[in-house]
Parts: C-alpha cells; structure tokens; sequence
C-alpha cells in the first residue's frame, strides 16, 4: 500500500503554537510513510521542535497518533451529518449521500482516516476519541434507525446489528475502491455503495421502496 501524496504545505511551530504544528507534522508524515511509519523524535523534527518539545503536549507518540484520530473522527462526523442531513428528502436518498460522504472523507483525507482505523488505537482508552467516534457512529446508527422504519414489522432488524453491517459496507468499499490506494473499481465507489446498501435492504424486505 502506497502513502505517497502531495504535500499540503503544513508550517511547523509558530508563534507557540506547537500542538497544531505536532498534528500537523503527524499529518504529513502519515501521509508518506502510514501511521505505523515514524516516531515522535520525526514528528518534532519536521514541526520544527527539539526532541522533547512534543512532551509539553503529549505523553508519547500515541497521544499524538489519538488526536490526529480524534481530529479526523470530529471531521468525519460533521461530514457523515451533513450528508445524511437529518434524513431529507427520505431516508434512502439521505442514505445514499452519507454513503457519498462517507466516501469523500476517506478519499480526500487519507491521513485522517489511516490514524482513525489503520493506527491500532484503542478508543475506549481514550474518552475525547471515543466520544467522537461514537458520534460518528451515531449518524450511521440514525441512519439505520430511519431506513429499519421502512422495512415490514417482522423483518426489521435490530439497529444495532444494522448500523455495522451498513458501516462495513462503506468501510470495506471505502478501503477497496474508494482511497485510491486500492483495486480499481468496477463502477464509482458511490454506485457500488448504493446498490450494496439497495441490496442488502431488499434482503430484509424493503422490496424495491421508494425511489
């Protein structure tokens, strides 16, 4: 897997501003390298910053790893949000431009979302990143919720269940097709992402629904 990509010019430290400069040097450095790819001595060197600067801000390399995530999970939830849109015009067209959204974000924000779901961190050791990526799983969860009111009483599923099987869906065609990064898709990762979600909807009974 290639991280290569054009630099975005971040600056290093500035006017005391060294915690954006930290972030933003782990940006870039996942970007080229993957989140696995250096170490917190880099990190200060290319914001510009002796080797214990980063101290001031961040236990270790981790802590630095959890607020790029957490960063990028505060992005992706006002994405996904705005996408879904509170579920207008209907559930199944919002549906589809959350998924579209869903999409963009891991196309256009490849370091993000490599130190979101690529890094090995754990949220639940970290309260600031696990509340923001419970509310990115919130929209999906809301998401289910209004598309589960459209299926027959007695095929709904529970919302739970529902909320990660769409979430593997986008996830898995994100990762595959979606990044650039992975095979070449037989169609727009978007189409590919409708019909999965179409799919497995008609599956629990939605029939052919609303258009």
């Amino acid at each position: 897997m290639s991280w290569n990509g054009p630099p975005h010019g971040r600056r290093g430290y500035h006017h005391g501003n060294l915690r954006e400069a930290l972030v933003n040097a782990a940006l870039d450095l996942i970007r080229e390298y993957g989140p696995a790819g250096f170490s917190f001595a880099e990190a200060a060197r290319r914001a510009g910053v002796s080797p214990a600067a980063p101290y001031r801000h961040f236990r270790d390399r981790d802590a630095l790893l959890g607020e790029v995530a957490r960063q990028g999970f505060e992005r992706f939830a006002d994405m996904l949000a705005k996408g879904w849109n509170s579920g207008r015009p209907n559930p199944l067209k919002a549906m589809d431009e959350l998924g579209r959204a869903y999409l963009a974000f891991a196309r256009d924000e490849p370091a993000y979302y490599a130190a979101m779901f690529e890094s090995g961190l754990a949220p639940s050791k970290d309260p600031a990143l696990q509340r923001e990526a419970d509310r990115a799983f919130g929209v999906l969860k809301e998401a289910a919720t209004a598309l589960n009111q459209l299926l027959p009483p007695d095929r709904r599923a529970p919302v739970h269940m529902m909320s990660l099987h769409i979430w593997a869906l986008a996830h898995g065609i994100a990762s595959l097709f979606g990044t650039g990064r992975g095979r070449p898709a037989p169609a727009s990762p978007e189409d590919l992402l409708e019909s999965a979600i179409l799919i497995y909807l008609q599956g629990l009974g939605l029939g052919a629904g609303p258009a």
